[in-house]
């Protein structure tokens, strides 16, 4: 079952009282918040754990990922393969937990909305500094549900900021995963098409897509996990990733790449992986890719566009992942703001 019926737990330690005078002071009081929270220092510490949203009754559950070398991209001969695929390559990752399930409307809605979030009532300086989204122009499930289904139609700035927003209320770092993390965490040690397999007449046992969604998106988990105990990887939504999307970055690696992360340059496009309930099903294969557009918020009437929303792609969403070894200050900020965020 999705997270969504944990008992409330009461919300953290206040922040020291000094002026929290730009984001950097902010992420710096976030670093010694986690560092203290963070006990787990080899990969034989990392275990599945539930993670409690403050002042709420939701928490967010996280599987641990081994750390590991695999090879990135698809063969030609793999059926479906798509141009930006290749060349093969290999990459070799850093453990890490991995969100069991996608990030779903019952935390998301926390994030944006502070009254949900109970935090007129529980106050913290460090969340209340963080930018939270403006208020949406429509009812942004379009009709699909709400409880236990997946939240979507962030921008990447937006799941970045729910990753600190995140982060500051539980005391633990978490992030988008890089293109490779996720690619990793969906092979999930295989080097099939689908994590199951080469055969996509299984596909309906692991996924929602376009044959079997009815057009719309379903509740997490229902599906069948892959061999690491993550669910929904094929299909339901797509999923961002951290990295800009590029046709000759991956293939530019060398021999062995060692966490790779194709930071952002530009606004578009990213890297966005999955395959959705809205595909068909060789879009939902481990290596398939698809950049962002920015026709994804192509009907949003505001003026410039919202940095918060694309309204237009109603099957995208997105999962986090909190590396074992905390990163420093200064990656803290890196991984939270691209700098690209202006559309």
């Amino acid at each position: 079952k999705p997270a969504s019926a944990a008992k409330p737990v009461p919300p953290p330690k206040p922040v020291p009282s000094e002026p929290l005078q730009d984001d950097m002071k902010l992420v710096e009081l976030a670093h010694e918040l986690i560092v203290s929270k963070s006990p787990e220092t080899t990969e034989s510490d990392m275990k599945p754990y539930s993670d409690p949203i403050p002042a709420s009754s939701v928490s967010v559950e996280f599987v641990p990922i081994p750390g590991g070398e695999f090879t990135m991209g698809t063969p030609e001969s793999e059926a479906g393969r798509g141009d930006d695929e290749g060349p093969q390559h290999r990459v070799k990752v850093d453990p890490f937990w991995m969100g069991k399930y996608e990030i779903t409307w019952d935390a998301y809605r926390l994030f944006m909305f502070a009254t949900e979030a109970n935090e007129k009532q529980n106050p913290d300086r460090m969340v209340d500094a963080t930018s939270r989204p403006t208020a949406p122009y429509v009812e942004m499930s379009f009709g699909m549900g709400l409880q236990g289904y997946p939240a979507i139609s962030m921008t990447q700035h937006a799941a970045n900021k729910f990753a600190q927003w995140l982060s500051l209320k539980t005391g633990h770092f978490y992030r988008l995963p890089t293109e490779a993390e996720w690619e990793y965490a969906c092979r999930a040690g295989t080097s099939t098409a689908y994590s199951f397999g080469d055969d996509p007449s299984q596909l309906g046992e692991y996924a929602w897509f376009g044959e079997n969604s009815g057009e719309k998106y379903q509740q997490v988990g229902k599906k069948k996990p892959n061999p690491w105990g993550l669910y929904d990887m094929h299909g339901n939504v797509m999923e961002w990733t951290l990295d800009q999307h590029s046709t000759d970055f991956y293939g530019s690696k060398g021999e062995l790449a060692l966490n790779p992360w194709n930071k952002a340059t530009e606004s578009y496009p990213h890297a966005v992986r999955g395959g959705s309930w809205n595909d068909s099903a060789d879009k939902l294969r481990c290596g398939a890719r698809v950049p962002s557009d920015v026709d994804w918020k192509i009907q949003d009437p505001q003026l410039p566009k919202s940095i918060w929303y694309h309204t237009d792609a109603q099957w995208l969403g997105f999962r986090l992942v909190r590396p074992l070894k905390v990163p420093t200050v200064q990656e803290m900020w890196n991984y939270w703001n691209s700098g690209v965020e202006e559309d």
